[in-house]
């Protein structure tokens, strides 16, 4: 680990970094006026839609809204990103100093993660490990997720266009799934714990920056700026009591999209479209916004 913890970035690259952040969020640009229209679709839906299938949506929705209140089932495994960033981490070694010293640094780990395991059965790599990587390798990491995600989001996309108002009822839901687990792997990238419910809301306000509007993403922008000020932290969970609207309207953001699933045969390359610019967009929203706290965290700590 100290190793890789000698490649973190100096001050200098950390404000440059920020700096670029903020550029990204001052290059956000409004949503297109259609999708503004976003629940003109959803209301032929409920008229197509058979109660079944709206009572079944109901449920799903209520299981987001017990994600954000308490993890529910949506809650990714954290020992897989992190395995993932310990991959990145070794790699990077590589790049940097050669093999011979990364399977130097490779045997220390595993002879320490052996020593750990007669005393503890916590793991030698945590999120107090992540939170200290450079952010190159949190930000491979978090590109490399994302990647996969998007390639499964199109896919499904996909198959969900085949079969109508009943397959895009199914539809929805699951990329709403699919977008809170590709934000907790934002979180962990950048040794977040979304476990927390802090974080939980965080992911929430990265949904909704993402579906917003140009004034939207602006207001989220204001509350995110202090979201780590501790006198803020009764705010902060008192925000929890709104998560059906923001799921509602980041369901409502593409539904013009989903719309056109209906189309039969085409249906299959606009739902590819709709979901894979959907995971990508949320991505995005995600890791700018993990990586700009993790930023300011390190800034904060070194001004100290």
């Amino acid at each position: 680990m100290k190793q890789v913890t000698a490649f973190r970035e100096s001050q200098e690259r950390l404000r440059h970094e920020l700096k670029t952040i903020e550029a990204w969020e001052k290059a956000q640009k409004d949503i297109f006026f259609w999708e503004k229209l976003g629940r003109w679709p959803f209301m032929l839906l409920d008229r197509l839609t058979p109660k079944m299938i709206k009572d079944k949506l109901e449920q799903l929705l209520n299981e987001l809204g017990s994600f954000i209140q308490n993890g529910g089932k949506y809650l990714v495994k954290e020992e897989t990103v992190l395995n993932k960033l310990k991959k990145t981490a070794r790699e990077h070694v590589i790049r940097q100093n050669g093999a011979d010293s990364t399977s130097d640094m490779q045997d220390r780990l595993h002879d320490r993660e052996n020593a750990d395991s007669d005393v503890s059965p916590e793991p030698t790599w945590g999120l107090k490990q992540a939170a200290e990587l450079p952010l190159t390798i949190m930000d491979q990491t978090a590109d490399d997720i994302t990647s996969g995600r998007i390639t499964f989001a199109t896919a499904q996309g996909a198959t969900t266009g085949i079969g109508g108002v009943f397959t895009i009822a199914a539809d929805i839901p699951i990329l709403l799934g699919l977008s809170l687990k590709v934000l907790q792997e934002m979180a962990l990238c950048y040794g977040f714990n979304p476990d927390e419910k802090q974080e939980r809301i965080f992911i929430i306000k990265c949904m909704q920056f993402a579906s917003s509007d140009i004034v939207g993403k602006k207001a989220v922008l204001e509350e995110l700026a202090l979201f780590d000020d501790p006198s803020r932290q009764a705010q902060v969970f008192s925000q929890m009591q709104g998560w059906r609207e923001v799921v509602n309207t980041y369901r409502d953001q593409f539904g013009w999209k989903k719309l056109l699933q209906m189309i039969p045969i085409a249906g299959i390359l606009f739902g590819s479209i709709a979901n894979r610019s959907a995971i990508r967009d949320v991505a995005e929203a995600g890791k700018m916004l993990y990586r700009k706290r993790r930023i300011l965290i390190r800034l904060a700590e070194e001004e100290s």
